[in-house]
């Protein structure tokens, strides 16, 4: 009887772990693709300069610890994570990324990378886009292995995915210096040009791949970062080369989107004009209740904009007033208010649909 008693015990056990995993499989998993600004923790597993695992970067996380979030807190992928009502994605990297983990999603983001392959290669060992893909694939044949294949495709297909990349394509390749390989290889549009046939070879693999709603950022105001101001700017003003590279980019990357929804026949890619959402703030940072949307929190040098962060740095006691956490990277604050725009945005911010109007319209299927 105690035998019957125990295998009973066994067979409910594993019944209501089985029933917890299908209800992890129901709920939507997300997916994080791209750079530093949504990089949540990979570098840290990797021997590369490109990393935020120190003070005072998660100053204001709820750790209080350095997460190798480029953040004094939360980044985007955190905040969407909230709307979505998910746990934060884990680091692909991460150790602790196993089990029912696996079903909430993963983020391969990693500081430095750019569209191009040979964009941060200052950084040393960083998981370039076509590394992130191969380890998407490797996440796939992890999760067949716990759910079994048709629910794996359920689960990525009924995912969330966003990829952040570009604006290393030419603060850290076209502009690093002057007269770089790449700048005297292209001329600035014809740049773009290949930036956007390249960016859509990837997003094709995406789809390949399963993904079925992606959010895809543009480039932000590159030339009116405190690292560009510091190193550019004569009086504060944004810089016009960078301005102007993203001027160009960003119109041809939303066109490319558009035109790869119509090649698939659905509206897959959710074009997402950070640039617009950004620069809201930049040129009117009171009315979003910055102080400041020209000096960093955290750095040295003009606008805090030169070198890294860290604990020898000038650091702002209110990190609520910044735009800008670091050289590069928005503040918590930031995030928080380009997430608010990502869920409920018109149009101008949002094409062809926000976030809310996804998750209306997908919560049907």
């Amino acid at each position: 009887m105690a035998t019957l008693a125990i295998s009973c015990c066994t067979s409910m056990i594993i019944l209501l772990l089985l029933l917890e995993l299908l209800a992890q499989v129901e709920a939507r998993a997300f997916f994080v693709f791209g750079d530093s600004l949504v990089d949540n923790g990979n570098n840290n597993y990797l021997a590369t300069t490109a990393r935020a695992d120190s003070p005072p970067y998660g100053i204001d996380y709820p750790t209080r610890r350095a997460t190798g979030r480029f953040s004094n807190g939360f980044n985007i992928p955190d905040f969407i994570s909230q709307q979505i009502g998910s746990q934060p994605t884990l680091p692909y990297l991460s150790p602790d990324l196993n089990g029912q983990r696996l079903l909430v999603g993963a983020n391969f983001a990693s500081a430095g990378i750019g569209i191009l392959n040979d964009t941060g290669i200052q950084f040393l060992n960083i998981i370039r886009m076509s590394r992130q893909l191969d380890y998407f694939l490797e996440y796939q044949q992890r999760v067949s292995a716990l759910i079994g294949r048709k629910q794996r495709r359920e689960l990525v297909n009924r995912a969330l995915v966003l990829i952040t990349v570009g604006g290393n394509d030419f603060v850290n390749n076209y502009y690093l210096v002057p007269n770089s390989a790449r700048s005297l290889q292209f001329s600035l549009p014809n740049y773009v040009e290949f930036l956007i046939s390249e960016y859509r070879k990837i997003l094709i693999r995406l789809y390949k791949l399963g993904a079925r709603r992606v959010l895809v950022t543009g480039t932000g105001p590159m030339g009116c970062a405190p690292a560009e101001l510091a190193m550019r700017s004569s009086n504060g003003e944004c810089s016009a080369e960078l301005q102007r590279a993203a001027a160009l980019y960003n119109p041809q990357l939303d066109q490319m989107l558009k035109d790869l929804n119509r090649k698939v026949g659905r509206d897959v890619f959710i074009s997402t004009n950070t640039q617009l959402m950004r620069n809201n703030f930049i040129t009117n940072p009171q009315a979003y209740g910055f102080s400041t949307s020209k000096i960093a929190c955290c750095g040295q040098g003009p606008y805090n904009g030169l070198g890294l962060c860290t604990r020898l740095s000038n650091l702002c006691p209110n990190r609520e007033l910044n735009a800008f956490w670091d050289a590069f990277h928005p503040s918590e604050k930031a995030n928080r208010l380009i997430v608010q725009q990502i869920m409920t945005g018109s149009a101008d911010y949002m094409n062809p649909m926000n976030l809310s109007t996804i998750m209306a319209l997908d919560s049907r299927t």
